[in-house]
């Protein structure tokens, strides 16, 4: 039973204790949040014990601590966590880093420190974002030309009322902290981005961009564009990929793309895998703490394609 310790007990670690929950192998060892009220309120939730402070973490017999804190102290944690603690395993929330050279960084400490630091890629786990990958490592698509993809949905002012929440420090805007898998998702389709222009408006008055449109360019020549937005009225509304290939049309829709919509595939027929969400968040968390519990280290994102992605983050964070 590997042993994990939650750093963080914001909003996205509800998604952390539910994978965690419904996964063999793997157990909530204890919980941590610099809030005292917030980190008491988790450990009571799940009948461990809390610290306030992740020093505290070590020598507690931990196979794994999840960072889940807020994006801009993720380099720092993660790196005070590899040094400072005994966990041989890391996992970080999305993003890693808000920059190259702070993710340059990261693994250097990490690896220095000789602890296993293993990214949250959880829409790679998707088994549709899967299936099209596939397809187009296959060859089957043939050559890819075009794709659209939109991610429409809603961040209140509640929600920006939370203290590092849209602040240029620590969010660093509707790319990084809500489309960030879908941007990654098009790297982990493509690889590494070649040309890129966009325009980014704060029309909400926030530090960051509430509001993106690029237009990319990858080394493989496919072209595309990417929309964001956390301004839709009320709620979430769609997430949307198109994809334009020389043997086939595909659409995926769905708040996280968990539905087909359109499927004109050469020698193919439409596949029945279309799966519904009780939450934004998708299904991969499940998976990564499958891999976790099996120690199928292989199934994280290697070093090169993190800072790959991380780059082409940074060019199109406009």
């Amino acid at each position: 039973m590997k042993k994990i310790a939650l750093v963080g007990c914001g909003r996205i670690s509800k998604r952390h204790i539910e994978a965690i929950t419904a996964t063999e192998g793997v157990e909530i060892a204890i919980v941590c949040d610099k809030k005292e009220d917030r980190a008491r309120a988790a450990a009571e939730q799940l009948g461990v014990p809390y610290v306030t402070d992740y020093r505290d973490l070590n020598g507690k017999g931990l196979d794994v601590i999840s960072v889940l804190t807020p994006s801009g102290l993720h380099p720092r944690h993660v790196c005070n966590i590899a040094e400072l603690t005994d966990a041989p395993n890391i996992i970080c929330e999305k993003p890693l880093s808000l920059t190259l050279r702070e993710a340059y960084e990261v693994f250097r400490r990490v690896e220095k420190a000789g602890k296993r630091l293993l990214p949250v890629y959880q829409n790679r786990y998707n088994p549709l974002v899967k299936l099209i990958r596939d397809l187009i490592a296959s060859g089957h698509l043939g050559k890819i030309y075009q794709f659209v993809c939109n991610v429409l949905w809603n961040r209140n002012d509640e929600y920006y009322a939370i203290d590092w929440h849209g602040t240029r420090e620590f969010d660093g805007g509707v790319m990084y902290t809500q489309a960030s898998h879908y941007v990654d998702m098009c790297h982990f389709f493509f690889g590494p981005l070649a040309f890129s222009r966009g325009l980014s408006g704060s029309l909400r008055n926030l530090e960051t961009a509430d509001t993106v449109s690029a237009v990319l360019q990858f080394k493989s020549g496919v072209v595309g564009t990417i929309n964001a937005t956390v301004s839709v009225y009320e709620k979430n509304y769609l997430t949307e990929f198109t994809l334009i290939a020389e043997n086939g049309t595909i659409r995926l829709s769905g708040t996280n793309l968990n539905q087909i919509d359109f499927w004109n595939v050469k020698g193919m027929p439409k596949p029945d895998m279309d799966f519904s969400l009780d939450h934004q968040y998708g299904k991969g968390h499940n998976t990564l703490y499958e891999y976790v519990a099996a120690e199928r280290w292989d199934m994280f994102p290697s070093k090169e394609d993190v800072l790959s992605g991380i780059q082409m983050m940074e060019k199109i964070s406009y």
